[in-house]
This record gives structure tokens, C-alpha cells and sequence, in this order.
């Protein structure tokens, strides 16, 4: 059943290859941006979650305490 329906919709074939297509563009991008990254950004990045989201020069007061 299901084939007979895909096999009535006129270019079904482009589908796959624009899927195709939009994937390895996306991931190529992705790849571009992570290799063009610089050293700072990335170890500043990488060390978020270990710092608990305070900055050092914060001015606020502690709601929980």
C-alpha cells in the first residue's frame, strides 16, 4: 500500500538527495565553525559548567542564604 502511494508522488526521488544534501551541508558547516574555533573560546566554554555560574566580580546577593 505504502509503495503504491510513494510511487504516485511525481519526484520522490529528490527528496532523498535534497535530504542528503542538507545534511552534509549542515555538517560540514558545523565542522568549518568547530575547526575555526579559537583555543580561548573553547577552554572558556569547556570550563562553564565546572565555575557554578558565578562571576567573581558579581555584586548580588544570595536569595537562598
Amino acid at each position: 500500500m505504502y509503495k503504491e502511494v510513494l510511487d504516485k508522488i511525481t519526484g520522490i526521488g529528490l527528496y532523498g538527495i535534497v535530504s542528503i544534501l542538507i545534511f552534509f551541508v549542515f555538517f560540514s558547516g558545523m565542522l568549518l565553525w568547530s575547526l575555526t574555533l579559537k583555543k580561548n573560546y573553547v577552554s572558556k566554554m569547556a570550563s562553564l559548567p565546572l565555575d557554578g555560574g558565578e562571576r567573581p566580580d558579581a555584586n548580588h546577593e544570595n536569595i537562598n542564604s
